[in-house]
């Protein structure tokens, strides 16, 4: 095992466990949004977490942690156009308030470009 620091990221068994994590949040997102659309509709399981996992990288990410892996850009793009497509398609079904409505999207929207940006950011680095 090598360490180059003492903190608990700063060694090559925590950048494996990030990977095997980062890894899992990845591919939790790319199975949600392969299956069926219904899933990731505002009001179920993976309309929620799909988000949440996407932020999760992009704070991971930030942390400059050896071993977190992202996705690529162009899978992220995609992810946002079909995520964005069953959101805008069923959020009104739910009789949210404009205000919320408004706000849930531009948050949902930078929560898919972040992340874009963060990998684009990694692939010219």
């Amino acid at each position: 095992m090598g360490d180059w620091g003492t903190g608990n990221f700063e060694n090559d068994t925590a950048a494996d466990h990030l990977s095997i994590l980062t890894d899992r949040l990845i591919t939790e997102v790319a199975d949600a949004m392969a299956g069926d659309p219904v899933e990731i509709e505002p009001d179920e399981y993976w309309g929620v977490a799909v988000p949440a996992n996407l932020e999760l990288l992009s704070l991971l990410a930030r942390q400059g942690y050896v071993g977190a892996s992202l996705p690529e850009a162009e899978v992220v793009e995609g992810w946002k156009r079909s995520y964005m497509a069953v959101w805008e398609g069923s959020i009104d079904g739910l009789a949210p308030s404009s205000g919320y409505k408004d706000e849930r999207r531009t948050v949902l929207i930078r929560t898919f470009d972040e992340l874009a940006e963060l990998r684009r950011k990694e692939d010219s680095a």
